[in-house]
């Protein structure tokens, strides 16, 4: 036996998961490509179309943008602050309804009642579609919506965390982790008794927004391009900040060593604050262009996403910022593309799967380590 193949088997003894996976991997895509040709070898599905496809791997890109935008808060909370926030999944619910509260009023005012367009309501016999919520044609409610979601939620963090968490910051993990989950109960019922808890309709439908892209078999909307366009560019102004800016520097060192950028003299309660500031920021902009997408609100969809987040950020390498937006597109990719061999209802679940199966390979994460960069 050669060199190269005994390292091969030595490899495959120290790490038979890896084999195992490896192996799994290799028959899923032997799998998909017999489909692709139309021709079904294994015991789950039917051929699969490339327009099928295609579209299945762009709406994974376009969730996983959102949801690594989500992650991104959620890391930079565990880094700095060293919990679990698990009330952030109620900070994109608090995002979506403030955020469309204000896009509705600027769609809708003065033909609807202003409580009716803040709450996110119908009124008489007015719905949605006729207020007209469309990125096409009313650009400027949509993205003064996105400001808005922004803004408010980043002021509701930073409460929240004047309220419970900063007493609390001295305490052991688990009791601001259990202090995070009564604010999330808080939270998500202060929204239902607010804005109700029925679900409905948020934006208006227009049949000219898709575009189509033949050789690729994509039909993209409008909605899904302001999705990835709003997304990146709050990603590529996250690096931006971390990389270049005093404030950057600082969390990147408070997230290192906390007591070693004490002793250099950085003002570690400004890094707190900006931390709940940027971090509720982006899950409220996360959650205004969830349902962007979704194109339906529920009082409690964040908190149902929130598992997905968690999921991105472990995946990525829990605290790392690039971490969760990597994690975020594996996470939302497999959720989209894995109804190619199970029901769409289990899909959840492979997502799941593929992050277990990431913490057995490689516990640190695909990122490793606990670092906002």
């Amino acid at each position: 036996m050669g060199t190269t193949e005994s390292s091969i088997v030595d490899s495959a003894r120290a790490r038979p998961g890896l084999l195992l996976v490896s192996v799994l991997g290799g028959l899923l895509l032997v799998d998909l490509v017999a489909k692709l040709l139309g021709v079904s070898i294994g015991p789950v599905g039917g051929a699969v179309s490339f327009d099928r496809l295609g579209s299945n791997l762009w709406n994974g890109i376009v969730i996983g943008l959102v949801i690594g935008l989500a992650g991104i808060g959620l890391s930079m909370t565990y880094s700095i602050l060293s919990f679990a926030n698990f009330s952030h999944g109620d900070l994109l619910s608090t995002g979506a309804f403030t955020g469309w509260g204000v896009a509705f009023l600027i769609a809708g005012f003065g033909e609807i009642p202003v409580r009716a367009l803040l709450t996110v309501r119908d009124a008489g016999g007015a719905t949605a579609g006729d207020i007209g919520a469309h990125v096409l044609s009313t650009p400027v409610a949509i993205l003064v919506g996105l400001l808005a979601a922004f803004a408010i939620t980043a002021v509701v963090a930073l409460a929240l965390d004047r309220a419970f968490y900063k007493p609390m910051r001295d305490r052991d993990g688990i009791s601001i982790l259990i202090a995070s989950i009564g604010a999330a109960l808080i939270v998500r019922y202060v929204i239902q008794f607010v804005y109700g808890s029925d679900r409905r309709g948020v934006t208006a439908s227009i049949d000219a927004s898709n575009l189509a892209f033949g050789p690729l078999g994509l039909s993209v909307n409008a909605h899904e391009l302001t999705i990835v366009v709003a997304a990146i560019g709050l990603m590529l102004a996250m690096h931006f900040m971390l990389q270049h800016t005093k404030l950057g520097t600082a969390m990147r060192a408070m997230a290192d060593n906390k007591d070693l950028a004490l002793v250099t003299g950085i003002p570690a309660e400004r890094v707190v604050t900006a931390t709940w500031i940027i971090g509720g920021g982006l899950a409220g902009a996360s959650g205004y262009l969830y349902v962007l997408l979704r194109g339906t609100i529920q009082f409690d969809f964040g908190w149902l996403l929130l598992l997905l987040i968690f999921a991105a950020v472990i995946l990525g390498g829990i605290g790392s910022v690039y971490g969760a937006i990597a994690g975020g597109l594996v996470i939302g990719v497999v959720f989209t593309t894995s109804t190619v061999w199970i029901p769409s209802d289990f899909n959840e679940a492979a997502a799941f799967a593929v992050m277990i199966t990431m913490l057995l390979l490689r516990p640190e994460g695909l990122f490793g380590g606990v670092t906002t960069a």
